[in-house]
């Protein structure tokens, strides 16, 4: 494997893409090599552009993930139960979905710096609130909000593939979708303990401050941007259809991510079941140990950058085809992990690594695929959110009926099923080109 970059800067689309004769699927003008307008100058350096996105990506995503810890606590302030205020997790997916339908494509088509803002005060009102709400409807309400605005990350994301230099793209969006695991982290096992410290309301307005605090400075360093929006503002909603049919390596990568999100889902929402368990079908861990597993997570946060410069280096389909090897490396030992717990804290790691490498090199492509990557990658994100929220579903199920035997069969089964989509040799037509994951680079075995 060489170590040295590629000997010229010249950044051509066949690294993450085909290269194809059609006009459905054009790689967008302002990230073209030579093409379209210049950028418009940063307010500060690169450097300090691309950390404070991380840092606000870090923080706002963590957001989605804020009520999911902190669940006893709340029951026990509420006078319930865990499993009666349990919902209120489930609406954060909710509003999460909800807010990339709607919010996420606005990126091609409005001022992101007033967007960013705009959202992120609305992010910080709403938890603000939630720390005040006196039941579980008031505090679902304000998480429904703050989830649904919370989606500044995917905003930030095209804008970084946009600015990254040609041959560093990989990389540059790689370290945000670090930030992003990182914040996903520290709202599982930070937000737990701070929870357990100081009490659930205290992590909402440490969150709100936060999250007011990182978004404002981020819009402050976005480019300045003068679009004059035409058609309806919720345009970009309607053309999702359009933009997945019109690339066929944006389909590709939508179901690919889908397969292996859901793998990681259904293998990761259920473990907290196997830990927890007693007998012989768990470890009787209490819920505070069971969390600081989720600190396995972090191998996502270190992995990123390495899969960044892979891509960079090899293009997409030869990172898609290895994380795809290492997630399916991992569902026999989450196997295994059913009654050895080395063996899970092996598939633990490998499982993230392959979760992020494969993320990566898909987001990647889809921002680079078509003329509209905001809408571009609201599907991608959908579509992989999607696909964990079926297999989670799925998971849960399989584990009543059958054990962990059955959620690892969830999980090979949602692989499967990803990785044969990139068996399928693309036809030409409508979404135009060869795939370069399902055959050229990648031969699917």
């Amino acid at each position: 494997m060489p170590s040295a970059p590629p000997p010229s800067p010249t950044f051509s689309t066949s690294t993450l893409t085909s290269t194809s004769t059609s006009t459905s699927s054009p790689t967008p003008a302002s990230i073209r090599e030579g093409t379209g307008a210049a950028p418009r100058p940063l307010p500060v350096p690169h450097g300090v552009f691309l950390g404070l996105i991380a840092v606000c990506t870090a923080v706002t995503a963590a957001n989605i993930y804020l009520a999911a810890p902190l669940l006893p606590l709340m029951a026990h302030d509420f006078g319930s139960t865990p499993s009666a205020v349990a919902w209120i997790a489930s609406v954060a997916q909710f509003g999460y979905a909800a807010g990339l339908l709607f919010f996420a494509p606005l990126g091609d088509r409005v001022n992101r710096r007033r967007l960013v803002a705009a959202l992120s005060l609305v992010t910080a009102v709403a938890l603000a609130l939630g720390a005040t709400a006196s039941g579980p409807t008031a505090l679902a309400a304000a998480v429904l909000v703050a989830s649904a605005a919370t989606v500044v990350p995917q905003l930030l994301v095209p804008l970084v593939a946009e600015r990254a230099p040609a041959h560093r793209r990989a990389s540059h969006v790689a370290a945000v979708i670090a930030g992003l695991f990182t914040g996903v982290v520290a709202a599982r096992v930070l937000g737990g303990l701070v929870g357990q410290a100081f009490g659930w309301r205290f992590v909402f307005v440490g969150a709100a401050a936060l999250t007011a605090l990182l978004g404002l400075a981020s819009a402050a360093v976005l480019p300045a941007e003068h679009r004059r929006r035409t058609g309806p503002l919720f345009a970009g909603l309607a053309q999702l259809p359009g933009v997945v049919r019109g690339s066929a390596d944006l389909r590709r990568a939508c179901v690919r991510q889908g397969g292996m999100y859901g793998a990681w889902s259904a293998l990761w929402t259920s473990l907290a079941l196997l830990l927890t368990g007693d007998g012989d079908g768990g470890y009787g861990m209490t819920t505070a140990t069971a969390g600081l597993f989720g600190l396995f997570g972090l191998a996502a946060a270190v992995v990123a950058p390495l899969a960044g410069g892979l891509v960079d280096r090899f293009g997409a389909a030869k990172v898609v085809s290895y994380a795809y090897g290492t997630a399916a490396v991992s569902v026999p030992l989450f196997w295994l992990g059913g009654g050895a717990l080395w063996a899970l804290c092996a598939a633990a790691v490998a499982l993230h690594t392959a979760l992020v490498a494969n993320h990566v090199a898909n987001q990647t492509l889809a921002l680079t695929t078509t003329s509209t990557p905001a809408v571009a990658n609201t599907a991608y994100v959908v579509a992989g959110f999607a696909g964990g929220a079926l297999a989670s579903a799925l998971a849960g199920t399989a584990f009543t009926h059958w054990g962990w035997t059955g959620v690892c069969a969830v999980a090979a089964l949602w692989l499967a099923l990803g990785w044969a989509s990139t068996a399928i040799p693309a036809r030409r037509g409508r979404g135009g080109g060869r795939d370069t994951l399902g055959a050229g680079r990648v031969r699917a075995s």
